[in-house]
């Protein structure tokens, strides 16, 4: 009796999946739109992480990023310099590395062992593209003579390997909690806290003067080009990897 009670929860949650997947799947004309807003918004990423990338390399210091780091760290709201450095705790290790683990064991627990291959991929994937574009770009932190530095850290700067991280993998597992389950209160409240996370990182970076804020539009932009690419292969291989899963659900349609 006990191992039937058990399975009763796990059996609703695959069905739950499968229905909110069939649920999405959107008209040919509506596909289409999408495709071509999302080409379009595509294009006009990367042209902008390329033009920054190039400032970034013939002027390695932007008035700007000076202006907005010391505006940001004239904010003496109650409880914000602490805000600020535990939303950038998570993402240095090994507590980064253990939240990722745990989440992507939790998704393996639901049945889902293409997603949790996915998550993995995403969080090493982010870091591995986050450390080749530092290394050609080459550009040195804030330092303690201009702004408020916070912990001083010797990598390089751009872009900001935090930002990144929290966006490609923070948000793959939004993009899974949106497709995967059905709306309720419990997904909005997940998906507003995962949300928060990827927002808020940008302007703690800043704060703790170990990023300036052209470092942080540049992970954004970047991020947002890599989790694009991993969305589009977690599609493709939806059907093609893992089909023997438990829930094995087709795609969601763009």
């Amino acid at each position: 009796m006990s191992e039937q009670k058990d399975e009763k929860p796990v059996e609703k949650i695959k069905q739950d999946v499968q229905q909110a997947v069939r649920a999405k799947s959107a008209p040919a004309l509506v596909r289409r739109y999408r495709a071509v807003f999302f080409l379009t918004m595509l294009a006009l990423v990367i042209g902008a992480f390329a033009m920054l990338t190039f400032l970034v390399r013939i002027m390695p210091a932007f008035a700007v990023d000076l202006q907005v780091t010391k505006t940001l760290q004239l904010i003496k709201f109650p409880f914000f310099a602490s805000m600020m450095d535990w939303i950038s705790w998570i993402g240095f290790a090994p507590q980064a590395v253990i939240i990722a683990g745990l989440i992507i064991l939790l998704i393996y627990a639901f049945g889902l062992q293409w997603e949790s291959v996915m998550a993995l991929f995403a969080a090493v994937f982010s870091a591995a593209v986050n450390a080749l574009v530092k290394d050609l770009v080459g550009r040195p932190r804030p330092n303690s003579n201009s702004v408020n530095v916070f912990g001083t850290l010797t990598s390089y700067s751009f872009p900001s390997g935090h930002v990144m991280f929290y966006l490609v993998f923070f948000g793959f597992i939004a993009f899974l909690v949106f497709s995967l389950s059905k709306p309720s209160l419990k997904r909005t409240l997940l998906m507003v806290f995962l949300g928060s996370l990827i927002i808020l990182v940008g302007p703690s970076r800043i704060y703790l003067g170990q990023h300036w804020a052209s470092d942080v539009l540049g992970a954004y932009l970047l991020g947002s080009l890599t989790l694009a690419a991993i969305i589009q292969f977690y599609r493709w291989g939806k059907t093609r990897f893992f089909v023997h899963q438990p829930v094995a659900a087709a795609p969601t349609q763009v």
